[in-house]
């Protein structure tokens, strides 16, 4: 039978590469002792310094019983990142290229049974040219950052080299309300010098442990191969998987019997369900319109990075839960197999992509690793019922206009729907992708990246944009893949504006815009960009370096924003109010404002014990005006009587005579909607006339990343820019050209701008 061996605990770590490690001699004594998960960029991931990449370390005592002699031996790695090498009493097992999957390598022929064996296992996050992402806007976490087991099975069994899958696959041909169909695809494998007769039994049981279908099958495998069997199986009256109205799961029980022995068996959780996108009425399961309210999680925590155990992954899901959201895009790559078994048990819809974002290798044109990566994600999950949207790419438009990058997204969709045609593919445009252009056409359904009220625009344009939209492509499934502002609870502002950073100008953005969304249920989906805060270490925003503070609930996990209690008011049916700005203490004003959100119907507000006012509202805000505060502490108290029940929140404001100063972000550019990374010229003077734009000339037609080749074409962008070019994101740009930027930021580049930057850039012949 099947044994599993965890080997998290007694590893020891170096931090630079030692090309002698690999050896089963070395000496360690001197390194760090550590534990799997592990990550070496815990600290410096997160914190605005350049965070340490390159080859690190780790090595292990491993000792294999003499009982398991005659077995086959597999170790077997849930995450590590990115390009990991493993090595057994200083034999090369394998390398794996990706930093998210789960893979195995078959260390039979290296371990000396019986006694002690050195695993010695090299990794790298440096970010090479033939491994996926390139570049995009979070830390990429270096280390052995999941768990690490050793399997011991029979020389007869499941397979485990199918690109790190369970071996099995159950395909959901037909469901309905009355009857599902289902296919069992096993791959058998016989690793034995002989032909092997077994018999292939698959019990499907319910939540009661009931056998509910059974299926059998007689097989001779010979030697040396693997062979996929295919089993029929049929469960009458299924009690479908229904998102979380009921997250109703069965379990498949898959053995090998050989004469009375089972020789190895795998249970594999699965539910059943339906489900299909109208790009005029929005996604359905089982045949029930279900409003995709969505959120998108990233999985590190701080001073942990990605190296977090179940506690922090039961943590997220309960915060996730308590918002009421229905769906989750687990960006931007795949996710730990814990988390998506908490997705299917607690019946949220998942978006599940690769990491192929921002940027395409200039180099590896075929496409390689993201091809793997797809193939390992699908294979990896095809038996997750939460799982119906594949995602293929992430902004990748960012790297520019290539035929190449265009050529590998068709042919990741061809690919994502050889491996599963049973589900959907998506993915995530940039935001200056044109509406008619053929990336809205080439995956099932889309989704755009927009940030309207932040780096562009306010965020009331997303009605207009997304109205333009489906009136272009009114046969597109539209939904909104990213979406949100910055919100940092230390700054508070009682007039609330664009890049204040300030914690009111975060949940009104989202106000504004969830009003925007629940009034266009054609949206396949929404999900808010992001649940939680996350590192991103090229980032300095705000007074925060390397972290990206777009997220409903602090890195820590310690804090909701007032925008999370927005969005429970509108998603979740448990009862409650909220006082937003309570964080906003000291008060210099004579009477201030005050918005609830609650998704009671009715909330009285008291004022120092006094009662002030009830308020009815339908639309999840209620607002009290001109609130008299005194000098001193005011207790402020909102209640809402349901029944026999009272829900309720406190605030405390303080009346200064002075603003608190520690409230203002320290940012100049208060109240514009984009980044500016200069100052703006003075272009009052200017008359615009026109100018010939030709092929052998610079323009703003040109890639960024092709004007700073060019001293004197990146001279022109410096004198109207400043030196953005030594920007920490202008990295972001290179690949997109300037007028792709303007796009997204027309405040910025006027026409005026842009105008200017043409007439001196097309005095400037390419080389």
């Amino acid at each position: 039978m099947r044994k599993i061996i965890n080997l998290n605990s007694d590893w020891k770590f170096l931090q630079q590469d030692e090309e002698q490690a690999m050896n089963k001699s070395y000496n360690d004594n001197g390194w760090e002792a550590v534990n799997v998960p592990h990550t070496w960029n815990a600290i410096d991931g997160a914190n605005g310094l350049n965070y340490y990449k390159g080859a690190c370390w780790y090595r292990k005592e491993l000792f294999v019983d003499s009982l398991a002699k005659g077995n086959k031996v597999f170790i077997e790695f849930n995450g590590s990142n990115s390009i990991t090498d493993v090595y057994v009493n200083g034999h090369h097992m394998g390398q794996h290229k990706g930093g998210y999957s789960t893979f195995r390598f078959d260390i039979t022929e290296a371990v000396e049974f019986g006694c002690q064996n050195i695993l010695s296992v090299k990794v790298d996050n440096t970010v090479v040219d033939d491994v996926y992402p390139q570049k995009a806007d979070f830390t990429f976490y270096g280390g052995i950052y999941r768990d690490v087991n050793i399997i011991i099975v029979n020389p007869v069994h499941i397979d485990l080299t199918d690109y790190g899958s369970s071996g099995i696959y159950i395909v959901q041909e037909e469901i309905s309300q009355e009857k599902a169909s289902l296919l069992l695809k096993t791959r058998l494998v016989n690793s034995l010098e002989e032909e092997r007769k077994v018999r292939i039994w698959a019990n499907i049981v319910d939540a009661q442990g009931r056998v509910t279908a059974y299926a059998a099958k007689e097989v001779i495998i010979p030697t040396g191969e693997t062979k996929v069997v295919t089993i029929p199986a049929i469960i009458e009256n299924p009690t479908l998987w229904n998102g979380r109205k009921n997250p109703y799961l069965y379990e498949a029980k898959v053995s090998i019997q050989s004469f009375n022995d089972t020789i190895d068996e795998v249970s594999i959780p699965f539910g059943v369900r339906y489900f299909h996108v109208d790009p005029e009425k929005g996604f359905f399961l089982n045949g029930e319109h279900l409003p995709l309210n969505g959120v998108s999680r990233h999985q590190d925590r701080k001073d942990m990075g990605w190296a977090i155990t179940e506690k922090e992954q039961d943590q997220d899901m309960e915060l996730i839960k308590e918002i009421g959201a229905t769906s989750i895009r687990l960006a931007h790559y795949q996710h730990n197999q814990y988390f998506y078994d908490l997705c299917d048990r607690e019946g949220l819809v998942i978006w599940a992509e690769i990491p192929f974002i921002s940027v395409m290798s200039t180099s590896e044109l075929e496409g390689t690793n993201a091809k793997q990566q797809m193939i390992e994600l699908i294979r990896q999950n095809f038996n997750h019922p939460s799982i119906i949207f594949w995602g293929i790419q992430n902004e990748i438009q960012i790297g520019g206009d290539r035929p190449e990058v265009r050529r590998l997204v068709k042919e990741l969709n061809v690919l994502t729907k050889q491996e599963d045609p049973t589900r959907l593919s998506t993915m995530a445009n940039v935001s200056f992708v044109s509406e008619k252009d053929e990336y809205n056409f080439i995956t099932d359904i889309i989704g755009y990246n927009l940030y309207f009220g932040w780096y562009t625009g306010k965020p009331e344009d997303f009605a207009e944009w997304i109205d333009s939209y489906h009136k272009t492509n009114p046969k597109v499934a539209l939904g909104i893949s990213e979406y949100g502002v910055e919100g940092i609870v230390e700054y508070h502002n009682n007039d609330p504006k664009v890049r204040d950073y300030s914690e009111e100008y975060h949940a009104l953005c989202h106000e504004k815009i969830w009003k925007i969304f629940e009034n266009r249920p054609f949206l396949w989906g929404t999900y808010v960009w992001n649940m939680f805060d996350f590192g991103a270490n090229i980032r300095d925003e705000g007074g925060v370096k390397g972290r990206n503070n777009k997220g409903l609930v602090t890195y820590d996990r310690k804090i909701k924003k007032d925008a999370f209690f927005m969005y429970k008011a509108h998603w979740s049916n448990e009862k409650f109010v909220h006082i937003t700005s309570k964080r906003f203490v000291d008060r210099s004003d004579k009477s201030i404002n005050l918005k609830i959100y609650s998704n009671c119907q009715e909330v009285t507000l008291y004022v120092n014990g006094k009662e002030l006012e009830s308020k009815v509202s339908d639309d999840k805000v209620f607002i009290y005006e001109n609130i008299f505060l005194q000098e001193g502490i005011n207790a402020i108290r909102a209640v809402s009587r349901q029944n026999e029940a009272i829900v309720e929140d406190t605030a405390f404001f303080n009346k200064v005579t002075e603003p608190n100063t520690s409230y203002e972000a320290p940012d100049e550019g208060k109240g514009e909607a984009a980044e500016n990374w200069f100052q703006m010229p003075d272009f009052s003077e200017v008359e615009i006339e026109e100018i010939e734009i030709t092929d052998d000339v610079y323009s703003t037609l040109c890639t960024f990343g092709d004007i700073v080749k060019n001293e004197e074409a990146k001279a022109v962008l410096r004198k109207y820019m400043g030196k953005l070019d030594e920007h920490p994101m202008f990295a972001m740009t290179l690949g997109m050209t300037v007028n792709q930027v303007a796009s997204m930021a027309k405040e910025i580049y006027t026409e005026k701008m842009m105008y200017m930057l043409n007439k001196d850039l097309t005095r400037i012949k390419k080389s």
